[in-house]
Formats: structure tokens, sequence, C-alpha cells
């Protein structure tokens, strides 16, 4: 946590700017060239298989200065340090992270290059839900690196090749707390344009530009022309300025060096044609030399790129998706987690039962609702910690945006400062007390709010009143950075059995509040019918009325089917719902409730899953990631059917499900791990009643080649082979051939997958592949890695190539033959 009694926001004047040329580069006046790769750079020179890169600045820093100056010979402005591993984890005590930074910078401005970006990479680790590494320990490791980057001298911090969201925001809030140099922060996309974790170039952008980095963009992965459309993606949602470094295309081998499809013209071609889209920053990454950036220096103009207007809609999101409120689409926001007049959830929460809370947030999501409102509130509870981890376990099962819903400052920092994506806060209001808590927190961790029209006198009773407090905390948002569009206003809806005439009130403050004040607005409709007959009835038509007035973001109980009907109704009639498609697959067979003879449903029906199974059967549990109701389904099931039987008819079809979900793009990393945890939640009841169901026969050999450290990837594919049912042996990173041959040998393994992350170590995963083919004919190669192709898989010799751990999974079913 952080001390906001002083909080100052984060604006150039604020920084330390190398000099004029940059700062224009910042305001959006003019470009910027970076250099190339090193990596490339370090193979052509002969690097050693398998030799860190980091600990050549120690050992001969002369090289590395060499690599520099021929990038900035060629034209580049900035030239990167040579850090990109140079954190403690990775480093595992062979220097010190301020050591290798120390030299690395040194090197680096021996070339003469008029900048230096400190370099920082991803730990290599998975943080939690999906991994071990928790958000504060992942925080500590980066500011290390940017506190060892800024006192060696770098002028910029840059923060590359990230995947993980949550990773990301951590080495930013890092750089942010520990320096005052501008931050430079990219992510790394597939082809399918989400990072492996799901992300897409649009919540990327919005997530760091509310952050707060002074340039956002895209690095890695793939070639120039393949990133463009991700790139122009980012351009539509944010005015900061783009940067893109792209592969030099695909690799492939050439004897026993790694050489790569684009040529320098072709690739300058490519990204001359996004500096016209508006991108301001460029240069290379994998595969890309000296030529390519003096090509691209050749075809650069210091001019400017056209302005862009941005976006300034209201934008919730998660780290998978996002919601946005142009002024006249609509949002849901569901109210159901929330322990207020509810015993089951209050004792879920005192039990620490997360279960319970994570499965009223999917059935939300599957009743329609946009953004899910998340409280703990509970006067015998730690709020900031249950807070914390509810986020924590809500984001790594459903894809909503959440709202942090709390009255208690201390637990609103502890779930927004680790939230992935841009969080909503409900609430702030007009008090002084409560603007002075809440918009530091707002402002530092780039959250939208939840404005409440009240203050010191209460709740007012008419609409001029309540705006002029919402213009109030507006204005005073504005001094944080938190302009209009981020602000949702909560004129409070107050019972009409008590305050008949102030329902019209409310109705003329959200419209006022809407054309005067430039923000858009939210309403608990429930509370209007508190106390009167046919409660859904009064709720539905307020919403209705309020709809009409200019509301964006009812917050409501989705499974209502009368509020959901006139949500649905809206849609259509605000041409959200284009070609009316969603209102006619909905209500084209339905009866009319109201027509002779008909009946009107009840206003809370049993709830419809959104897949073909029951909401309670082992498939829905498992689709749904519900880990802690897998042992009581999986129990019941075992009543009945044999172990085996659970397992075949049961299991396997879900987690099948499940991957071709993904494989869609309808589920995404962390909710296929969900799944997968819920399945082995039930593996682990079956082992328990019969031991000999465990999965013997089914070994699986798992390894990081000799010389590659990076073992994230290797890690979520054991981590889902687990789930499966496999036997997974995980011989670690950094395995010699000849190691992965005695493990095959001694486990009797049929299988054995092979990953690697560096160019420079494809060599080593050959020789493994080669060595297990002689040695061990009988057994199976998977490899799959950033650097690897299908092609390039095939060069090498493996029998399978995998792009990502749900590949690896239908492959081992494959071999294993189910």
């Amino acid at each position: 946590m952080t001390n906001l009694t002083s909080f100052t926001p984060r604006t150039l004047d604020t920084l330390h700017i190398a000099d004029d040329d940059l700062r224009a580069v910042l305001e959006g006046r003019r470009r910027l060239i970076f250099d190339g790769g090193m990596g490339t750079m370090l193979q052509a020179a002969g690097l050693a298989a398998g030799a860190r890169p980091e600990l050549i600045n120690l050992s001969d820093p002369d090289a590395i200065t060499r690599i520099h100056a021929a990038y900035v010979q060629a034209g580049s402005e900035v030239v990167t340090t040579n850090t990109f591993g140079a954190n403690a984890l990775k480093l595992d005590g062979a220097a010190t992270v301020e050591e290798v930074f120390a030299a690395a910078t040194a090197a680096a401005r021996a070339s003469g290059a008029r900048y230096i970006a400190g370099d920082i990479g991803p730990l290599g680790t998975l943080l939690r839900p999906l991994g071990t590494l928790d958000f504060e320990e992942a925080y500590e490791l980066f500011a290390e690196q940017v506190r060892a980057a800024a006192t060696s001298g770098v002028d910029i911090i840059l923060i590359e090749t990230m995947t993980d969201l949550s990773e990301i925001r951590a080495a930013v809030l890092a750089a942010k707390e520990c320096c005052d140099l501008p931050i430079f922060a990219t992510m790394t996309f597939e082809a399918d344009g989400r990072t492996f974790l799901g992300t897409p170039p649009e919540v990327a952008a919005r997530t760091l530009d509310a952050l707060g980095v002074e340039a956002l963009g895209i690095n890695c992965s793939l070639g120039p022309a393949q990133i463009r459309p991700f790139a122009q993606r980012m351009l539509a949602v944010t005015r900061k300025p783009v940067i893109v470094q792209a592969n030099a295309g695909l690799p492939r081998m050439e004897g026993a060096s790694t050489v790569y499809d684009i040529a320098p013209d072709a690739y300058a071609a490519a990204v001359a044609d996004m500096l016209a889209d508006g991108v301001s920053i460029v240069g290379g990454c994998c595969g890309t030399t000296p030529a390519y950036i003096q090509e691209i220096r050749s075809r650069c103009s210091e001019m400017m790129k056209p302005s862009r207007a941005g976006s300034h809609h209201f934008v919730a999101t998660s780290a998978q998706q996002e919601t946005v409120l142009d002024g006249r689409s609509i949002a849901v926001i569901g109210e159901r987690i929330n322990p207020t007049g509810k015993k089951r959830l209050q004792q879920a929460l005192r039990e620490g039962d997360f279960a319970y809370l994570v499965g009223q947030g999917i059935q939300q999501q599957e009743e329609g609702a946009d953004i899910l409102d998340v409280n703990v509130g509970l006067p015998d509870i730690d709020e900031a910690a249950t807070l914390a981890r509810a986020v924590e376990e809500l984001q790594a099962a459903t894809a909503l945006p959440l709202q942090i819903d709390s009255s208690d400052p201390a637990a609103i920092e502890a779930a927004v400062r680790r939230y992935a994506g841009v969080a909503t806060i409900n609430s702030v209001n007009g008090t002084r007390e409560s603007m002075d808590a809440v918009l530091p927190i707002a402002a530092r961790y780039g959250a939208n709010i939840v404005a409440l029209t009240l203050d010191e006198q209460g709740i007012p009773e008419t609409a001029q009143q309540r705006v002029r407090i919402a213009e109030r905390i507006v204005q005073e948002a504005a001094c944080y950075g938190i302009a209009p569009h981020r602000i949702l206003v909560d004129c409070l809806v107050m019972t009409a059995s008590t305050n008949q005439r102030q329902a019209l009130e409310i109705l003329r403050a959200v419209s006022l509040c809407r054309t005067r004040l430039g923000v858009h607005c939210a309403l608990g409709v429930s509370n209007v019918s508190f106390g009167l007959p046919a409660r859904g009835l009064l709720n539905a038509t307020f919403l209705a009325a309020a709809l009409g007035a200019g509301l964006d973001a009812p917050i409501v109980n989705p499974a209502s089917t009368r509020i959901m009907d006139v949500v649905r109704s809206y849609r259509v009639l605000n041409a959200e719902d284009e070609g009316s498609a969603a209102y006619i697959e909905r209500y084209a067979d339905a009866p009319d409730p109201y027509a002779p003879g008909g009946s009107v449903r009840s206003d809370i029906p049993a709830k419809a899953p959104a897949s073909s199974h029951a909401a309670d059967s082992i498939e829905h549990i498992i689709l749904t990631g519900r880990k802690g109701d897998m042992p009581a389904a999986t129990r019941a099931a075992l009543e009945t059917l044999e172990p085996m039987d659970v397992i075949s008819t049961h299991f396997i079809p879900a987690l099948n499900e499940a991957g071709e979900l993904f494989d869609a793009g309808k589920l995404f990393l962390p909710q296929l791990m969900a799944a997968a945890e819920a399945a082995r939640a039930g593996f682990d009841v079956i082992r328990e009643r019969v031991p000999a169901a465990a999965a013997t026969g089914r070994g699986v050999c798992l390894a990081t080649v000799k010389g590659d450290i990076h073992d994230i990837g290797k890690n979520i594919v054991r981590m889902l082979l687990e789930n499966y049912g496999f036997t997974v042996y995980d011989l670690g990173r950094d395995v010699a051939p000849e190691t992965i041959l005695a493990a095959v040998r001694e486990r009797e393994a049929r299988i054995v997958g092979l990953s690697a992350l560096m160019t420079t170590t494809v060599p080593a995963m050959a020789e493994t592949i080669e060595l297990v083919h002689r040695e061990a004919p009988g057994t199976k190669v998977i490899v799959g890695g950033a650097v690897l192709t299908p092609d390039y898989a095939a060069q090498i010799g493996a029998d399978y190539y995998a792009k990502d751990a749900a590949a690896t999974a239908r492959i081992c079913q494959e071999v294993f033959g189910g």
C-alpha cells in the first residue's frame, strides 16, 4: 500500500525528462526510433547456446557496447539496456540486479546513444491465481529493477513483452512509485489478437493509459504487417504515443542458425504504414538488426503523425473484455454480491467460502450482467483482505469487469491495486472526507468512480441540489486527472412509499447530469419499491422511465425476468441491439404473458445456464470453474457410477468442451485453467475413494531445454495436464538432453514436452529431440514456445507442435487414446 495523503497526479511536469525532444515525443509532436533485437545480434556474435545474455554486461561489456553502437550508427535514437531478464528470480544469485543494470547502462551510454531505455521483461513465473507468486512479491521484484535502472542513469523505463495484465500492472506501479522517469509499456499478442492470457489490444491500451504510462504499445511475437491491425485498435482508444517493435516475421532453421523471413526493406515498408496510421515510436524485436533500423530511419521523418481524438466513453474492463458506455448503450450492473440481507453470503464470507461468491458472479454473468458489483462488507471480517481475495477469485472465473464496492478506503485500495483491468470504485460522495480519501486511489490506480449525490447535509430533495453535488465531485475529480467520462453519477433512488415525489426528481437529476456534466449515470433501481407490493412491477416501470431519462447503468438483479425484459426491449429501441437480433432470438417463440390465457411470469425465475447443461451438473460446474462445488457433485455421481465412468462420461467431455470454447475464443486461459482446477477437485475425490484410479500409464515428462530459464509456459502446461488426469514429471528449466532422456527411461514416459522461449536455445531443443528419438524410439516429443512455429517444429524433428496448453492436452489425449 502507498501513502496517498500527499498524492500528486502524474503529469509530464512531474517527470524527469531528458530533453525537449523527448518531451515532444511524449506530447505527441515528434517520432522516435528505438533499436532492434539484442538476442539476434548476440547470437550472430557467437553467443554460446544457453548463456545468459544479461551476464555478458559484466563479462564482456565492450561486446554489448559494439551492438548498441551499431544501432546508433544505423539511426537509433534510443538503445535498450541488455537487461531483459535481469530480475532476482532469473539471475538466481549469479549477479545482483544492481550490478547488471549498472554495467548494462554504462555499456549502452558508451555507444553514444541519445537516450537509454532501462529494459524490464517478464519475471518468468505466473502470478496468482494461475501461479503462486503474489502480486506484491512481483511488485517488489520489479521495484528492485526500477530502482537499479534509475540509479544507473537511464532516461526511460521500458516494460516489454508482457502477456499478463496483472504482471504488467505490477511493473508499471513499481515504476511509477519508485522513480520519476517516463514509462513505456508494451504487451505481446498472438495471431488471434490476444495475449496468451486473453487480453485484447483495446483492454491493454485502456488499462495502461489509465495507469498513467507515457507510451504504450506492442512488441515481439509477430511481424509488422500482422501487428498493424492490433496497433490500429490501440490507436482508436488512446491518445498516448503508441510504440511498435515487431519481429522480423517468423523464424526458421538454416543449418544451426535461426533466421527470419522478412527482409529489412519489406519490414521498413510495413513500419511506414503504421507510422502513417499514427504510431509514433518504432523499432524492432526478434530477428531485427541495424540493417532494419537503417531502413526505418530512411523512411521516417521527425514529422509527427496526424492528431488522434481518442476515446471519451466510460469504459470498464476485466483482463479479457470491456464494457463501453458510449451515450447510447446501457450496461447491467449485477448487485447480488452484497451481504446486506443475504444470510448465505454472510456465512460464506465469514467461513472464507469464496466458491459460493464466485458462483453468484457466474450466475449473474449467465443471466445477462455486464459488470459485477462486489461488496463484502461485514463488521466481523477483515474487509480489505477479503475484498482483495474476492476480486482475485472472481477474475479467475469470469471475464466480466468488476465494480469494487466499499465504504472503507483501505479495502478499496487493496482490491483496485491488483485489479487486472480498469476497475470501477463504488463509491465516492460529496463530503470532503470521502473525496479526499477515494479520489487519490482512483487516480493512482486508473479506476473509474461512482459518485453519490450526497454530502455533509445528507441526500438532497431536488434534482438541482443533486446535480450541484455531482458537479462538485466532477470538479474535484478533475484536479486528480479524472475526466468526466470516467464518472458514473448515482443520483440515489429513494423509496416511493415514503418519498413519492422524489421519483420524478431523481429522473430529472439523471437527465441534468447527462446533459450538463458530461458524465454517465447509474442507479440502484430496486430501492424505489421498498415497502410496496408487486415490487418487480414497480422496479421494471421505474427502470424503463430511468432509461428514457438517460440512465446508462442500472444496478439490478439480473435474475429478474421483468428487469431483463425491460433491458432487452430498450436495447432494441436505442438501436444497441442491431437488427433486433438478440431480442428476436430471446422472444420469437416466447408466449406473451399478458395475452388472454397467459400468465405473468415470476419476477425471479429459476436461472437458466448459458450452456446446455443443468446448473448443478458436473459438466456445468467444470465449465464455470466452480471447484468449491465439485467435490460434492463428484461424490453424488459416485453413488450411481463407477469412478472411471464418472471420468469418461462427465470429466473428460466437459474438459473437451472447455477446450473447444477456448479455441473459439469464448473462454480465455484463466477460465480454462479454472475449469481444469474444478476437474482436478473431482479427480482428487476419485483418488481418495479409489486410489488405483490414479492416472497410471499416462506419464508425461516436461522440461524447458538446456540454456533456457523461462518456464512460465511449461508451468501452465503442467497444471493443465495434471488437471486433465495425467501424471506429469516436471524436470524444471535449463535441463540437459541427457537428463531428459534419463527421466524418460526411469518413468517409462510415452510423451516428452519441451519448451523454449529463446531462439538461442532452439539448437538444444533439436539436440534433445534427436537423442530421445534415437535412444527411446517409442516416445513422442511435443514442442512449444514463443519462438516456434509448426514448420520450425517439423524442421527440428518434433512429433507434434502445440501452440498452447490446451493443444498439448489434446495431443496427450490422442497419444494415450483419450
